[in-house]
C-alpha cells in the first residue's frame, strides 16, 4: 500500500533537501508535484487541494524559509499534515457502557463482512474480551455456514438460525443470548448488496433501533478507491458510522481511499485488513502510516507484530542453543515458519526504517516461493541430517531434492548457506551474544 506514492514523494523531498535555501518558487514547484502525485494516488480532489493548500501556506513561513535545514522542515510540515489527514491519532473500539457491547458489521456485497467480523473476533478474544458472532445476513448463499466456520476456526461462538429467519429479529436474540452466556462483546455480520439501496438501508436502520449497537462499522474495499470513500459517505448519512475498516489495501498500492476517507466523511479508519488470514488484520496507526508514505518505516509495527507472532519459550530455547552452538536446521525451519507467520517479507521489509530510500536493496524484490522451497527441502531430511547437516553425503542430496521437488543445486544451496551462517553465529557466541534481543531472529 501507498508504494507508488511512497516512491513520488521521496523523490520530490530528495531534490529539496538539496537546496541551501528554499524560494517560493522551488516550493510551489514541490508542491505541484505533490499535488499530481496524490492525484495520481486517486486521492479525493477536494482532500487533495485542502492538503496543498495548508502543506504551501506553512512551507512559505518563517519556520522554513529561516530555516537552516528548509528541505527537512517541508518534509516535517507534510508528514505532520499527513498525520492530520489520516485522523490523527489511532481510534479504539468503543466498547464501554451498556454489556455486551454491539457492533454492527455493514458494507457491500464482496467487502469482505464476514471474514472481517470473524477476524475482529480473534482480535478482541487475544485483547481478553469474550466476543459472540451474529450472522444476520440471511440473503447471500451460504453466508451463514461461512461464518459458522469462521468461527470454529477462532474459537468464538456463533448464534443459531436459519436463512428463513429474520435478520432484525436474529440480532435481538443474539444480544440476550449473549448476555446470558456472559459474553462482553457481540459481533453482528448484517447483509450486503451490490448497491446501497432503500431495502438495504431500512433493515439496517431497524437493526440499529433494536440492539442500540455501541460500534457501527462500514467495511470497504480499499482497492476500488474513491468508489470506498463515495459509499463510506451514503452509509454514514443513512446510519451514521462510527467507523470503517479497509479490506485488501495488501493488494492497493495507491491507497486514495485511506487518504480520503477520514477527510470525506469525518469518520476514522479503524482497523486495516492486511492480508486473507484470519490474524491478518491491524489497528490504523495514523502516524505510523504517515511514516511508511515518508520512507520512515514502522518499527513499532514490526515489534507487534514479532510480538503476537514469536513463541517467547521457543525464543528463550533458540537463544539457549545459540549459546551452546546447538543451532541446527531444524532451528532454521522453526525461524523461518515464525517469519512467514509475521507477513510477508517485502511488507516486513517496509517497516525497516529507510529500507524504501535503498534502491539497491528495493530492487531486490524478496522471493516467497525461496522460503516455501527451502522448508520442503528441511522437510524431506530425516531428523538425524537435520540435526548433523554434515553427514549429507552425494547420494543423501539426491534424495532430499526428490522427496522436496527441488534439484541437487537447490539442496546444495541451502546446506553452503547454513554452513555460512553456523560460521557467523560461532563468530557471535564468542562475543557473548551480548544484546541478543529475545525472540528476534540470528540472520
Amino acid at each position: 500500500m501507498f508504494n507508488n506514492l511512497s516512491d513520488r514523494l521521496n523523490s520530490v523531498f530528495k531534490r529539496l533537501k538539496g537546496y541551501g535555501r528554499l524560494s517560493e518558487d522551488n516550493i510551489q514547484e514541490a508542491m505541484r508535484e505533490v499535488r499530481l502525485a496524490l492525484l495520481e494516488a486517486d486521492v479525493n480532489y477536494k482532500v487533495v487541494k485542502e492538503f496543498i493548500a495548508r502543506v504551501k501556506e506553512r512551507a512559505v513561513g518563517q519556520e522554513v524559509m529561516e530555516s537552516l535545514t528548509p528541505g527537512q522542515q517541508v518534509v516535517k510540515i507534510v508528514h505532520e499534515e499527513l498525520i492530520s489527514l489520516l485522523g490523527g491519532a489511532a481510534s479504539g473500539l468503543d466498547l464501554a457502557g451498556r454489556q455486551p457491547a454491539v457492533i454492527m458489521v455493514v458494507g457491500l456485497q464482496g467487502s469482505g463482512k464476514t471474514t472481517t467480523a470473524a477476524k475482529l473476533a480473534k482480535w478482541l478474544k487475544k485483547k481478553g474480551r469474550r466476543p459472540y458472532l451474529v450472522p444476520a445476513d440471511v440473503y447471500r448463499p451460504a453466508a451463514i455456514e461461512q461464518l459458522q466456520t469462521l468461527g470454529r476456526q477462532v474459537g468464538v461462538p456463533v448464534h443459531p438460525c436459519s436463512a428463513g429467519d429474520d435478520p432484525v429479529e436474529i440480532a435481538r436474540k443474539a444480544v440476550a443470548s449473549a448476555a446470558a452466556d456472559k459474553r462482553d462483546t457481540v459481533l453482528i455480520d448484517t447483509a450486503g448488496r451490490l448497491h446501497v439501496d432503500e431495502a438495504l438501508m431500512n433493515e439496517l436502520k431497524e437493526m440499529k433501533e433494536a440492539v442500540k449497537p455501541q460500534e457501527i462499522l462500514l467495511v470497504a474495499d480499499a482497492m476500488t478507491g474513491q468508489d470506498a470513500v463515495n459509499i463510506a459517505s451514503a452509509f454514514d448519512g443513512e446510519l451514521s458510522i462510527t467507523g470503517v475498516v479497509l479490506t485488501k489495501v495488501e493488494g492497493d498500492a495507491r491507497g486514495g481511499a485511506a487518504l480520503s476517507i477520514r477527510q470525506v466523511t469525518g469518520k476514522p479508519i479503524k482497523f486495516v485488513g492486511v492480508g486473507e488470514k484470519l490474524d491478518e488484520i491491524e489497528v490504523f496507526h495514523p502516524d505510523r502510516i504517515a511514516n511508511r508514505i515518508l520512507g520512515m518505516g514502522d518499527v513499532l509495527s514490526l515489534i507487534e507484530k514479532a510480538q503476537d507472532t514469536i513463541d517467547r519459550d521457543k525464543a528463550l530455547e533458540l537463544q539457549k542453543k545459540l549459546k551452546q552452538d546447538q543451532f541446527t536446521l531444524e532451528d532454521f525451519r522453526d525461524q523461518l515458519r515464525q517469519i512467514r507467520k509475521m507477513g510477508s517479507l517485502e511488507e516486513l521489509l517496509s517497516m525497516i526504517p529507510g529500507f524504501s530510500k535503498m534502491k539497491q536493496l528495493k530492487d531486490l524484490t524478496p522471493d516467497e516461493k525461496e522460503l516455501v522451497h527451502i522448508e520442503a527441502i528441511i522437510n524431506s531430511m530425516t531428523p538425524e541430517e537435520r540435526r548433523n547437516y554434515q553427514i549429507i553425503n552425494a547420494s543423501r542430496r539426491k534424495r532430499i531434492a526428490k522427496g522436496s521437488g527441488t534439484t541437487v543445486q537447490d539442496v546444495n544451496r541451502l546446506l553452503k548457506n547454513y554452513a555460512q551462517m553456523s560460521k557467523m553465529l560461532k563468530k557471535m557466541r564468542k562475543k557473548k551474544f551480548r544484546g541478543l534481543p529475545q525472540g528476534l531472529f540470528p540472520f
